[in-house]
């Protein structure tokens, strides 16, 4: 894999996770070349990046990836499916069920199996997000994109052994820094909100730099557990143990800003 002066090739990550309502989705051009893929969240439709230009950032050197949700209208492959007609042919998808806080109630009641099966029958090349519906993104054979958690090697071996042999992606937001406290401020309250974590964390607590005692030693591991923090090095490290289980792209998000993501 191509390595780089950027720290976050350096340690070894190959993919970028955009956020619109976030980033800048337009420096796509200024992330370095080691990041061969660029996928982009879907944070409600007042926030979808517009198409032609997304297509002009896509090109043979990089994969960009459209988050598209199969229960949000435009994006429904059994319903109306209008924005998926109008993605351009080379923007890539990421095929999920869709986060309740941008669907709508009715859209939030949608099966998502068949959405899924119908969907990845449309673009093979599709990647599948399989938060809280593991099985059914299992079957469809596409590339799975898991979140990076306390039991992702295990898994991903797992899956490994019982014979999948697709492709396995695992997202995960990152902070390219060895300070407690940045941590904690960019990742601490996600890492809070998994059910294992807030069901340590005493009740009230502070789920950012600001937390201590007990909170800060809960939050100081589960940071550890659901998002890849500390120096290039460290990163580095549990990237490369990642691999070796058997994941094929380690995706980032990038929680403390993209300045550490560009050359």
């Amino acid at each position: 894999m191509l390595r780089s002066d950027s720290h976050a090739a350096v340690a070894g990550v190959d993919a970028v996770a955009l956020k619109p309502a976030e980033h800048d989705w337009t420096k796509i051009p200024d992330l370095h070349d080691a990041f061969e893929t660029v996928t982009i969240d879907y944070e409600g439709r007042e926030h979808l990046p517009d198409f032609d230009a997304l297509a002009d950032l896509a090109d043979a050197d990089r994969e960009v990836r459209l988050t598209t949700p199969v229960r949000a209208d435009g994006f429904d492959p059994v319903g109306d499916d209008s924005l998926s007609a109008d993605l351009p042919e080379h923007v890539g998808r990421v095929v999920v069920a869709g986060h309740s806080a941008y669907l709508s109630e009715t859209e939030a009641e949608r099966a998502i199996a068949p959405r899924f099966g119908a969907a990845v029958a449309a673009d093979g090349d599709a990647w599948v997000g399989t938060e809280g519906v593991e099985r059914a993104a299992l079957a469809t054979g596409a590339t799975q994109f898991e979140l990076l958690a306390r039991s992702t090697e295990r898994t991903v071996r797992s899956l490994r052994a019982a014979g999948f042999d697709g492709e396995i992606a695992v997202y995960a937001p990152t902070v390219l820094s060895d300070d407690e406290d940045e941590i904690l401020d960019a990742v601490g309250a996600y890492a809070a909100r998994r059910r294992p974590v807030a069901r340590a964390l005493p009740e009230d607590a502070a789920t950012d730099g600001t937390a201590d005692g007990r909170a800060r030693e809960v939050l100081s591991k589960a940071v550890r557990d659901y998002a890849l923090v500390g120096d290039a090095e460290t990163v580095g490290e549990r990237v490369d143990a990642l691999r070796a289980a058997g994941v094929d792209h380690v995706v980032a998000y990038p929680a403390a800003g993209l300045d550490a993501f560009l050359d």
